[in-house]
């Protein structure tokens, strides 16, 4: 039974990220828990370099507004913090080598992937507003709408 499990966690694993074609390649070479432990670290890395490559550019991009910049900064202190705790708790066990397994360091790298491409997705949404671009990138922004005027009565 528990072989089955095992067999259903990897099989639905390439699903858990977007995973890019490099790590599609070198997991369909592997042949050990090893190789596909490090395709998935691979893909761990991968996806770092894109997230610090989105976020030099974004500081880089809002440079002259200062206040921006230590929102920015503290917006991704703020997401690491997330996403470490995000992963200590899909991942509570102190020995987590014991507890999942050799498969652990595969689960938790794809996670990191995962988690890690939607923060590369958020920070190019910032920079396309910092770049000018927001018109196109916001949809919410997209129409000249105005919100309805709110009453300035005060409460007695």
């Amino acid at each position: 039974m528990r072989y089955l499990a095992v067999v259903f966690l990897i099989a639905s694993l390439p699903g858990l990220a977007q995973n890019s074609e490099q790590y599609r390649a070198c997991n369909d070479k592997a042949k050990t828990q090893g190789e596909m432990n490090a395709c998935a670290s691979e893909e761990a890395a991968r996806v770092d370099a894109q997230l610090n490559d989105a976020y030099r550019k974004l500081l880089s991009q809002a440079a002259s507004q200062q206040e921006a910049v230590a929102k920015i900064k503290a917006a991704e202190r703020a997401w690491i913090a997330y996403r470490d705790a995000y992963m200590d708790a899909m991942y509570p066990a102190k020995d987590k080598q014991a507890e999942y397994g050799s498969i652990y360091p595969m689960e938790a790298d794809l996670l990191r992937a995962k988690l890690t491409q939607q923060q590369v997705a958020a920070l190019r949404e910032l920079l396309q507003q910092y770049s000018g671009a927001e018109q196109q990138a916001l949809p919410w922004r997209a129409s000249p709408r105005r919100m309805p005027k709110r009453s300035r009565s005060r409460m007695p």
